[in-house]
């Protein structure tokens, strides 16, 4: 008997008449779950469900993933292109050859008045790979502007830089399958049962088989944190500290892996001599961290038989994050935990497919890798392209946290926009909303017409979603995966790969370049300009079939290896895509211990801390800190409009600590103000212990909120901006106007 109820209620699963599944992979997080998507006899979608052959999830999903059929009729879809001629005017529906011919005539208006760079170009990590290649290819090779990037500059870009600063390329090295063989975790700013649930999953299930230390880094008691055997809540921004005392530690007590470094890196005198300055009796009134306990880590990590570091935004959102992800490597170098079984640097990266765009998209060089600043380079994918070498810059142009702060100087005039909401997702809005109001020409490609980025625009062209289309991603752990095209397109929008395909055809007079039909023609090229001798990124033995049949494969990838593969399993083309066939790729990258660069050594890089955060004081007593919530997924464009996802987290609120708000006078769940240098932000407050008394929390995704407050100071060899290190002061306001203000917030 519940609660005095004599008769209990059943519990009953809706049956779904399911006619026919399809296969492909989540669009959401960076874990890189394959799905398996219902259709009904009329071909309607009805559901969702983990495929348990995939060796990501194994037949798990999170909430996004059990729920994401729900988008292809969800409200505010776009459903025909828009135009008007001022951004305070209504739209007018369009053609889309009206649409298109007016953005180009833009575009190349603007450029022959203004010179080429004047117009920008900022795309996603949440297009399909075959997308990413493509645009870049129109953007590079034909529309010709040098400012270009992916929205991923707000989330990964620290991490790339880290990579390429330490082994000379980037490519997260480690796989999930290390969970499985290390014998002590270490997790930076990382809260995997939120920001990555299937991850968090594998990390969980392989604790249970096999006991090791975890130790969680974070300001924040994170749902992870509570998980950990070692909770080490360091002030923020002071990770290079802990780090750079860690290794004191292991470098006097003589704890370090002296074969492997003499083996396989440079730099180790310089990186001693500079550690030797962060005893850990100094850098415990830096970090917060007490001697004792950096010492206990230290040694935990040393002594491990193999030990990995993972990290996510608590590092990349840092004005060091990129010394961030370099120390990391450093501590992994000097303890020989890269490139072996439960042994490396893994960074959690933030979007389905952040890594293609790292990969394929051309944003910060060429395909595949390729480096602007490398002439052989620009030759090959010129002569693969069929175009003039000298149409591409000698180096790369702005990022996307400099493109615009150059609208407001009047550097850039027009901007397009893909699959990406800036007047939500970057730092300090109030500056970003004046620079929007200052372009030209603005044209928004989205999935919603209702993204609040569209206010600003001029062109608006309607996106397919997800299994709309066809195509790859690579997730985390370098896994390429499919994504099969299920169902048409909603209405009139068009798949990203099309609206590109046919942009393309308008530049033809600057660049005749050929643009294949069809995703997996554009794959087919990726594959070819993926071979080279000591190349990583080697996808030639991928076919889409292939990958489907393995339930997604690891680059390197190779032909060769594809021949061996299919002469060890006998399968006869076309596979069994019923069977799943073991395909797997490599799982780590670095196993013989040569790197990227001339040598073949990693570069041991000394890093020192310099203290650039913003931090409290008299005025603003608080840090504010943001993050991620498991329900909903970066500006909520699309969970907003899941009603099982958005009925958990549907208001903008605000984590505090119970004593710092009875200090206040503060009640629970009563309205505040939160004020910054930069603007302020009406939340609902929640008490809670994860936040100590002089910090506070908001999740990132709601528009109009903690955005508003963040500084955005960047990282000087990422461009990535501090989310993570502001502060902030509380006011009381009146409750009934910020119930109203809260109420207009959460309409769509």
């Amino acid at each position: 008997m519940l609660f005095g109820r004599k008769n209990r209620k059943p519990i009953s699963i809706p049956v779904k008449a399911v006619a026919e599944w399809k296969y492909t992979t989540c669009n959401y997080c960076s874990t890189g779950c394959a799905i398996e998507i219902g259709l009904d006899d009329t071909g309607r979608l009805i559901t969702s469900r983990g495929h348990a052959g995939a060796d990501v999830n194994r037949g798990k999903l999170c909430i996004k993933g059990l729920l994401e059929h729900e988008l292809f009729e969800s409200p505010g879809r776009g459903k025909v292109p828009l135009m008007r001629e001022k951004a305070h005017m209504p739209f007018a529906p369009t053609s889309w050859d009206m649409a298109m011919d007016k953005t180009a005539a833009k575009i190349k208006e603007i450029q022959d008045k203004y010179g080429r760079d004047s117009f920008a170009v900022v795309s996603t990590g949440q297009l399909l790979t075959e997308e990413f290649y493509s645009l870049g290819k129109l953007v590079r090779g034909q529309i010709g502007t040098n400012n270009y990037d992916g929205n991923t500059t707000l989330c990964m870009a620290s991490a790339v830089s880290g990579y390429k600063r330490s082994f000379g390329s980037d490519g997260p090295p480690g796989a999930y399958e290390d969970f499985e063989h290390t014998h002590c975790l270490m997790a930076f700013g990382s809260n995997l049962p939120e920001q990555h649930p299937i991850i968090y999953w594998r990390l969980k299930e392989a604790l249970e088989k096999r006991k090791f230390p975890l130790i969680v880094v974070d300001p924040r008691v994170t749902m992870l944190a509570q998980f950990a055997d070692i909770h080490l809540p360091l002030t923020p921004g002071t990770d290079t500290v802990l780090i750079n005392a860690m290794m004191h530690v292991i470098l006097k007590e003589g704890l370090e892996d002296k074969d492997y470094i003499a083996a396989h890196t440079n730099g180790i005198e310089e990186l001693r001599a500079l550690v030797a300055d962060y005893d850990p009796k100094t850098a415990q009134h830096v970090c917060g961290i007490s001697e004792d306990l950096i010492r206990t880590v230290a040694r935990l990590y040393a002594k491990a038989p193999a030990a990995m570091s993972i990290w996510t935004m608590g590092i990349n959102q840092s004005t060091h994050g990129s010394d961030g992800v370099v120390n990391i490597n450093n501590l992994n170098l000097i303890t020989g935990n890269i490139g072996k079984p439960g042994g490396t640097s893994l960074s959690i990266t933030g979007q389905c497919n952040a890594m293609g765009t790292r990969e394929w998209s051309s944003c910060s060089g060429l395909p595949g890798y390729r480096l602007l600043e490398k002439e052989k380079d620009r030759k090959k994918i010129a002569d693969y392209w069929g175009i003039d070498e000298s149409f591409f810059p000698p180096k790369r142009g702005l990022s996307q946290t400099d493109i615009f702060p150059a609208i407001e100087t009047g550097e850039i005039k027009g901007l397009w926009l893909i699959a990406t909401n800036p007047m939500t997702s970057m730092p300090n809005q109030p500056r970003i909303r004046k620079a929007m109001e200052n372009l030209e020409f603005l044209v928004v490609q989205d999935v919603y017409e209702d993204v609040e980025t569209n206010k600003y625009s001029h062109v608006y062209f309607p996106a397919a979603v997800w299994a709309e289309k066809e195509g790859c991603h690579t997730n985390t752990e370098r896994r390429v995966n499919l994504t099969r095209n299920a169902l048409k397109p909603y209405a009139d929008s068009k798949p990203d790969f099309w609206i590109i395909k046919e942009m393309a055809k308008r530049f033809q007079d600057r660049n005749q370049i050929h643009f294949p039909e069809t995703p997996e023609g554009a794959f087919n090229e990726m594959r070819e300009l993926s071979v080279g001798e000591g190349r990583t990124l080697d996808i030639s033995g991928m076919t889409y079939d292939r990958i489907e049949a393995a339930r997604g494969i690891q680059w390197p990838y190779s032909e060769a290896q594809a021949k061996a593969d299919e002469e060890k399993v006998g399968e006869a083309r076309p596979f069994d895509l019923q069977e799943r066939q073991d395909f797997i790729g490599n799982r780590r990258l670095y196993t013989d211990g040569k790197f990227q660069w001339p040598d073949g050594r990693a570069l041991l890089i000394p890093v020192r801390f310099v203290n650039n955060n913003e931090c409290p004081d008299a005025e603003y007593p608080f840090w504010l800190n943001s993050g991620r919530v498991v329900e909903h997924f970066h500006t909520r464009t699309r969970t907003g409009k899941i009603g099982n996802c958005n009925k958990f987290s549907p208001t903008p609120y605000m984590e505090m600590n119970p004593d710092a708000a009875e200090a206040l006078g503060v009640e629970h769940q009563s309205y505040v103000r939160v004020v910054s240098r930069r603007g302020d932000a009406v939340v609902m407050v929640q008490l809670t212990q994860r936040v100590g008394r002089d910090m506070l929390f908001i999740p990132f995704h709601f528009h109009d909120c903690v955005n508003r407050l963040t500084l955005g100071l960047l990282d000087p060899y990422s461009r990535q901006p501090a989310f993570k290190q502001n502060a902030a002061r509380i006011e009381k306001i009146d409750q009934k106007e910020a119930a109203r203000l809260n109420l207009e917030r959460r309409t769509f």
